[in-house]
């Protein structure tokens, strides 16, 4: 497996992965992500920013995230409090393909973007989900992410976690 910086290439897959986590979300009985984003647009200004981060299998694409390390604004409206007000990477969109659900990649994706963090001397990470996103919930839980509060996107909550990482 090799987890890099998503191309121009790697567009279509992207979507296609994020279209099977709107769907899931969807036949969860979720509102996360069904007001039109993420969407294609999402998809190429994170490729063009940098932000895209893509797991390939054999050479084929098989998940995704958004790593921004930069300030998110929604952040700056916590209800509660964060860990640190330093500086932090910002993961969003993580979503596997369905045909790897169940093989812990979503762990996987966390873990490597804490060591991309660790070796850009960043320190923190901040991360939000719906509140019924039960995958999302075990792994921020499994990895000891800390629940910090809530923050609102366009009018929705989202539960707000933060984990401090340690130089390796």
């Amino acid at each position: 497996m090799e987890f890099r910086l998503a191309n121009e290439s790697d567009k279509d897959k992207i979507w296609e992965i994020l279209q099977q986590a709107i769907a899931q979300r969807k036949a969860d009985g979720s509102n996360q992500w069904q007001d039109g984003y993420p969407n294609t647009e999402t998809v190429a200004n994170d490729i063009k920013n940098k932000y895209g981060y893509v797991l390939t299998e054999n050479g084929i694409v098989i998940a995704y995230a958004a790593a921004i390390f930069d300030v998110e604004p929604a952040y700056n409206d916590l209800e509660g409090k964060w860990l640190t007000n330093g500086d932090y990477l910002v993961i969003h969109r993580i979503a596997t393909h369905k045909s790897v659900k169940g093989r812990g990649l979503g762990t996987k994706i966390l873990e490597m973007l804490e060591d991309i963090a660790v070796s850009k001397k960043i320190y923190s990470i901040k991360v939000d989900t719906n509140f019924d996103n039960k995958a999302m919930l075990h792994i921020l839980d499994k990895l000891k992410y800390v629940y910090c509060g809530e923050v609102k996107y366009d009018g929705s909550p989202r539960l707000a976690f933060e984990k401090v990482l340690h130089s390796k």
